[in-house]
């Protein structure tokens, strides 16, 4: 089995009441706080860990499958474009490349980031925009 590409698994989830999801899912729901930022114009993003993660990925009709099992109708919004996935990488360039060889549009090539990383933004099939991102040394 070869090496896996992808090292991290990260949802990232915009909100127009940033302090009411932090202590959610930080207080409340008992995630642990990694890091923290502030930057520009009153930017601020939280990164909560979890043990493990997975990705699942559903067409419509599982997604109204589980609504049925879960809940006993139709609840699930259509698709928000406002959810991205980011994944850690060790190599933010190549996989950059392998992605969209394998399809993804490239709307941003690897960048260095404030925080020290190199992050790309792609579209992957699909419609889901994904960072793919490289943590670098300090």
């Amino acid at each position: 089995m070869t090496e896996p590409r992808v090292t991290q698994l990260r949802l990232v989830a915009e909100t127009d009441d940033y302090a009411a999801a932090v202590a959610f899912y930080r207080d409340v729901l008992g995630l642990t706080e990694q890091e923290s930022y502030s930057g520009e114009g009153g930017a601020e993003v939280t990164i909560l860990g979890i043990p493990t993660a997975t990705l699942e990925i559903a067409n419509r009709a599982q997604v109204r499958l589980i609504d049925d099992v879960e809940v006993g109708r139709a609840v699930s919004r259509a698709p928000a474009l406002s959810i991205r996935v980011a994944f850690e990488v060790p190599d933010a360039v190549s996989t950059t490349d392998a992605l969209e060889a394998g399809g993804a549009e490239v709307l941003a090539a690897p960048t260095r980031t404030p925080w020290n990383s190199l992050n790309a933004r792609l579209e992957a099939p699909g419609g889901l925009q994904i960072t793919v991102f490289q943590e670098l040394d300090s």
